[in-house]
């Protein structure tokens, strides 16, 4: 936790390396001091075919989800740290956002909450 999933225009591939754009994500989310380094997932999801309003080109949107506990303002600074990064290596793209959702911890699951040797229910262990 977090996942920061980016859907973009398969041009924006053109100007700038998948890794660039997965490490702005990652190294602002890791700046905000808010989740353990080695916990920061980001993926990229590129799209050949989408439909903007007229004289738009191109599109990046970074959904973010993350574990429940942080504030609004701690959320705003998440968010704007990451738009500001791709707004460097995006100065002209016509639609830049970003969106911050959370988990809710009591239905969240994933496979070491469910391992038996898990007795204190750490959603880190065996990691």
């Amino acid at each position: 936790m977090p996942h920061f999933i980016i859907e973009c225009s398969q041009d924006l591939l053109q100007q700038r390396t998948p890794d660039e754009i997965m490490d702005s994500v990652y190294k602002s989310a890791d700046s905000t001091e808010l989740f353990a380094p080695n916990d920061i997932k980001v993926r990229l999801r590129p799209y050949e075919y989408f439909k903007l309003g007229e004289q738009k080109n191109n599109f990046l949107h970074v959904f973010g989800y993350i574990m429940e506990g942080r504030n609004t303002e701690q959320k705003a600074e998440l968010s704007k740290k990451i738009c500001a990064q791709l707004t460097v290596l995006f100065p002209d793209i016509s639609f830049l956002s970003v969106n911050i959702s959370e988990f809710e911890s009591a239905t969240y699951c994933n496979k070491a909450l469910i391992n038996p040797e898990n007795a204190d229910q750490n959603r880190h262990f065996g990691l």
